[in-house]
């Protein structure tokens, strides 16, 4: 073999190393990944190694000789504390209603004096109880119908119930619902209950009876969509949930709630969607005019091409892929943490000034801005000297494409740097049992 062969076998050979490097760093990091999710921690917490204030030294400062150690004793006057007392017993309530019971001795107390007396108050409980409310309605006839064929009777009217003629009251059909949408138990758990009080009730009898209040609340739920979609800002985002298929015996399949969240009323309308496809969000976006928020998924990007919509990515989104790159680029991507931490620094101010939204827009474009204007050009050099595929480059290659939707918080000092109000919602959601569709 020739010396260029050789050459050009060396070359290849590079080439391939480098790729393979590339591909074990990739896998690597994929892995690291999802070891972080099933056993580290989620907080993405980010703390400099340096202080700002703290001044470098130009040299090494020569180490001096070690003095030789001598003992010597200290005292000290220590100030013993008060030890502050007890608060004691919890203080119950006022608007509680008081049931009391006098115990007096066993002793015969007949001529003696009542000089006082100790008043002990508990908390106590009294657990519901299941009855039957009958309606006794007495039916009457006129005298002159008595001996005609045709007797026309005279009956009061049934009041009207939550579910026509159905046999659950509005008290049980509530308590059913704050079991399973408040306390989240499961109607497995409901029924189990019901038969510590002899009373056996089907999973499909509850789960109609779930179903029936739903229908009642449908106008809520329509107002609540309409008040939500007329703010002029709206934050959205979606999530899974395993929902039970009444087909398919204890299957589940995933569904989605999209979140459309008004940080500026902080009403929150939630839409169950069988998928994650843009169909729902465009449906309930359709006649939106104003601020969207959201993540970098390609659907938001698709409805915020309408005319009238002005589109916003989250700020916390753009910093969690920085964050993953920190272990593989501390250099890199601590400049950009360092950065990030900087901007949420100006907003908490803001917000513990309590700034009004003209305060906060002059803020932002007097503090903000430049620091934006300076991440700005980092990224673009970032881009071009970092591997595609390194976690520090998918990172900047995130935030670039967007970078002007990034920053569009700055055009009104009402809106948001991230969407991470509505992310409280989620819990709601994932604590959840699965629910029937």
């Amino acid at each position: 073999m020739s010396y260029e062969q050789l050459l050009e076998a060396n070359k290849k050979l590079e080439s391939d190393k480098s790729i393979l490097e590339s591909k074990v760093s990739q896998l690597q990091f994929q892995v690291d990944q999802m070891n972080r999710l099933l056993y580290g921690s989620k907080r993405e917490r980010f703390i400099k190694n340096e202080d700002e204030n703290q001044m470098k030294l130009p040299f090494d400062v020569p180490k001096e000789a070690q003095p030789e150690k001598q003992e010597e004793t200290i005292t000290y006057v220590r100030k013993k504390t008060k030890r502050v007392n007890h608060p004691g017993r919890m203080a119950l309530p006022s608007h509680l209603p008081v049931k009391e019971t006098v115990i007096e001795p066993e002793e015969d107390t007949t001529g003696m004096k009542c000089i006082g007396r100790e008043v002990t108050d508990q908390l106590e409980l009294i657990p519901a109880k299941l009855f039957i409310r009958r309606f006794i309605r007495p039916k009457y006839i006129k005298p002159e119908d008595e001996e005609t064929l045709t007797q026309k009777g005279v009956i009061a009217p049934l009041p009207v119930f939550p579910i026509e003629k159905g046999i659950a009251g509005p008290g049980l059909l509530a308590q059913v619902m704050i079991d399973k949408f408040v306390d989240h138990l499961p109607v497995y758990r409901q029924i189990e209950r019901f038969k510590r009080e002899g009373i056996k009730i089907p999973s499909s009898t509850l789960n109609g009876w779930q179903e029936s209040v739903s229908s009642l609340l449908w106008p809520l739920y329509e107002n609540l969509k309409r008040r939500v979609l007329q703010q002029g800002y709206l934050q959205v985002d979606e999530t899974p949930i395993q929902v039970l298929d009444k087909t398919k015996k204890g299957k589940t399949h995933r569904g989605y709630h999209w979140i459309y969240s008004s940080p500026l009323e902080k009403t929150v309308l939630f839409d169950y969607q069988h998928g994650r496809s843009r169909e729902g969000p465009s449906k309930l976006l359709k006649n939106f005019k104003g601020y969207l928020q959201t993540d970098g998924y390609t659907v938001y990007d698709f409805i915020a091409k309408r005319k009238n919509i002005t589109h916003l990515n989250c700020m916390a989104h753009a910093r969690r892929g920085v964050e993953k790159a920190l272990p593989y680029d501390e250099e890199k991507a601590g400049y950009a943490m360092d950065m990030f931490q900087k901007l949420y620094a100006i907003e908490q101010v803001a917000r513990e000034e309590n700034f009004s939204p003209e305060e906060r827009y002059k803020l932002r474009l007097e503090k903000s801005l430049p620091l934006l204007n300076e991440m700005s050009k980092w990224m673009v050099k970032t881009w071009k000297t970092s591997l595609p595929k390194s976690p520090i480059g998918k990172a900047v290659a995130y935030c670039l494409p967007r970078w002007d939707n990034l920053i569009n918080y700055l055009h009104d000092g009402s809106l948001e740097i991230d969407n991470n109000l509505a992310y409280p919602n989620f819990t709601i959601i994932q604590i959840l049992s699965p629910i029937v569709i």
